[in-house]
């Protein structure tokens, strides 16, 4: 019992996803999931397999849905209309009348059980619907922007399966989204270019003397673009930063495969580093050894994680994701039972001891 106590309470929120879902068509459709996950994100899969059960398998039908959906927009090709089908979808899934897909199925029963607001899954559409415009970005703030979308609400999402509904660990999670992005756009700059996408800020571009449009039309490496692209991935080294401090508040049992998920991102940064910054000719890929070794570093998170002394003034561009989750007092259902008392305690001292570990 005691081992229990030291989890965090949602644990004892949270009904445990196959028990409650435990017929064949949900494992079923939980299976078909995993495997377009599978082949989609190597990196969210091996950090997935060190998520709780609890946790693993929503997780799995969020990603699935979401990876759908990109997948659907890309093959759309010019038709705008997509979107609003897209939309539709997403209402039957809210209206528990899901069309008769696997990812469609999944959804539907996890936005019911974790409370997803809709707001979250809207702004994702809303972000492919950007890619769909061919939409560019003239700043970071705009990337911001446009990365709190089709990211920021992953880690809303995945916070809220987690159990964690507060403002400052969701607001990480959002952050450690955009950071994950920022990796992204680094790493496929070249791809995206052949593809007639740019994501780089333009006034990065055009600072250092590069012409968007023209570049486009020739998309070569030059010292200028390694120069833009260091300066992204500086950025997204600044975010994950920020984002560990609202690792450490999540629930012992997930830390260790978001902190993983972390390492791995980042290692993606330091790959392209070593490809002296050029990622329009290459691509920056962790090896599968090396992906091991980071998540086995990040087993420790489930013990502790570093607090990390960052300025941590809001990014405008995840806050209204913050503000669309309705605030829930983790302890409030922990009135008269001895033993939920004391998971409030224990919980309460780590919280201390974190914030005088982040005064040292």
């Amino acid at each position: 019992m005691f081992s229990k106590l030291l989890l965090s309470p949602s644990i004892f929120l949270q009904k445990n996803f196959l028990m409650a879902h435990s017929s064949a068509s949900n494992r079923t459709d939980t299976i078909q999931c995993e495997d377009l996950m599978r082949g989609g994100s190597k990196s969210f899969f091996a950090a997935s397999r060190v998520l709780p059960k609890r946790v693993r398998n929503p997780a799995i039908a969020l990603y699935a849905f979401c990876r759908l959906m990109d997948d659907i927009v890309d093959e759309g090709g010019e038709d705008i209309r997509i979107i609003q089908t897209l939309k539709q979808r997403l209402d039957l899934i809210y209206e528990g009348k899901p069309l008769d897909v696997p990812a469609d199925r999944a959804l539907s029963l996890v936005v019911a059980q974790y409370k997803i607001p809709k707001t979250l899954l809207e702004a994702l559409l809303e972000g492919f619907e950007w890619d769909k415009m061919g939409r560019r970005y003239n700043t970071i703030e705009d990337l911001y922007a446009y990365a709190a979308r089709v990211a920021g609400t992953v880690g809303a999402m995945m916070a809220l399966i987690m159990g964690t509904r507060q403002q400052i660990p969701l607001a990480r999670a959002c952050e450690l989204g955009l950071a994950m992005q920022l990796t992204n756009i680094a790493r496929d700059v070249g791809e995206d270019a052949r593809n007639g996408r740019l994501y780089l800020p333009m006034d990065w571009m055009l600072e250092e003397g590069i012409h968007p449009d023209e570049w486009l039309k020739d998309p070569i490496f030059t010292p200028a673009i390694a120069r833009v692209v260091d300066r992204l991935l500086k950025t997204a080294d600044m975010l994950y930063r920020r984002s560990q401090n609202g690792i450490s508040q999540l629930p012992r049992d997930c830390r260790a495969a978001i902190y993983g998920a972390r390492l791995v991102y980042a290692q993606i940064g330091r790959q392209i580093e070593k490809q002296d910054l050029d990622s329009v000719t290459q691509r920056a890929i962790v090896s599968s050894a090396k992906k091991k070794l980071l998540m086995l570093k990040a087993l420790s998170a489930a013990v502790h994680v570093s607090q990390v002394k960052a300025d941590l003034e809001p990014i405008e561009a995840i806050q209204y994701l913050v503000d669309a989750v309705p605030y829930e007092d983790p302890y409030a259902h922990y009135a008269g039972n001895f033993e939920q008392r004391m998971v409030w305690v224990i919980n309460t001292l780590e919280k201390a001891e974190r914030h005088r570990l982040a005064r040292m």
